[in-house]
């Protein structure tokens, strides 16, 4: 994935020259939030939604709020200069230049934007579930920040096991999510995935899958994923992906026929409404 151009504190570019501070609060410390919106043709899907969110992840973190206008100011000039035909837009704002602690300095928070092209997604993938455990009572749960460090090491894990995603339990043993996808599975028939409460980020294409399917908000047992009919994860570069393998178990028929039907109608309705509200 190249990226050629990156907007940073108030204009584009070059990617060699684009520079931030080796103070940076978001390097130091992981003081950020974030946000991965997928560009079709040179345009974002959902941004509007996405951006919504990057103003909840940055007041639930104590940052100031973003200026949102500004945040879609630098994505089209972003996409404008890097027309991807399918590409991650990457948004990233931090608590900016602070002291070698975990105090904020008074500087003003930095704003990255920047696009690289992706390949689209195989319809099915495997997973693997880790010992660790999401902190559904943490200060950071449900906040899309830049402490990715957990979500590095069970990546990390599942790749070395022939997978893509590492599925997580929260601390009483509920299903709660990927590394950086929600998860939905099927029990006889009925289309369920974990509530907010277990822990796992408010997705915007969980929210919109639920949406669009009529899914239900269920507390499941982390060993659902040994019974479960089907299984699917879904996240910004994901849409709706079928899990053929879940550590050791086969899923035979993925996609199974629930998964199939969530798959064509977020196709069909991403591609009518580019910013669903």
């Amino acid at each position: 994935m190249t990226v050629r151009t990156i907007w940073i504190n108030g204009g584009l570019r070059d990617a060699e020259d684009a520079r931030v501070s080796a103070l940076d609060h978001g390097i130091t410390v992981g003081d950020g939030v974030f946000e991965t919106v997928k560009a079709v043709d040179g345009a974002p899907f959902a941004l509007s939604r996405h951006l919504d969110r990057l103003a909840r992840s940055a007041t639930g973190l104590g940052l100031p709020e973003p200026d949102l206008d500004e945040v879609r100011r630098a994505c089209a000039d972003v996409l404008a200069a890097e027309p991807v035909a399918l590409g991650r837009l990457r948004i990233t704002y931090t608590g900016g230049v602070s002291p070698l602690s975990s105090d904020r300095g008074t500087e003003r928070p930095t704003l990255i934007v920047a696009v690289g092209a992706i390949a689209p997604r195989p319809d099915t993938t495997a997973a693997v579930t880790v010992p660790w455990v999401r902190n559904e009572r943490g200060a950071l749960s449900g906040l899309k920040t830049t402490s990715y460090g957990e979500n590095v090491l069970a990546l990390a894990r599942a790749h070395e096991q022939g997978a893509s995603e590492a599925l997580f339990a929260n601390t009483v043993g509920q299903l709660c999510e990927g590394t950086g996808s929600n998860v939905f599975v099927v029990l006889d028939g009925t289309l369920c995935t974990p509530p907010l409460a277990s822990g796992c980020l408010a997705g915007i294409t969980r929210a919109l899958v639920a949406e669009w399917t009529g899914a239900e908000e269920r507390d499941l047992p982390f060993d659902v994923l040994e019974r479960a009919d089907e299984v699917f994860l879904t996240s910004t570069t994901r849409d709706v992906q079928a899990v053929h393998r879940v550590d050791g178990r086969t899923l035979e028929q993925a996609p199974g026929p629930v998964t199939a039907k969530a798959m064509r109608v977020f196709a069909e309705r991403a591609a009518a409404d580019q910013d669903p509200a």
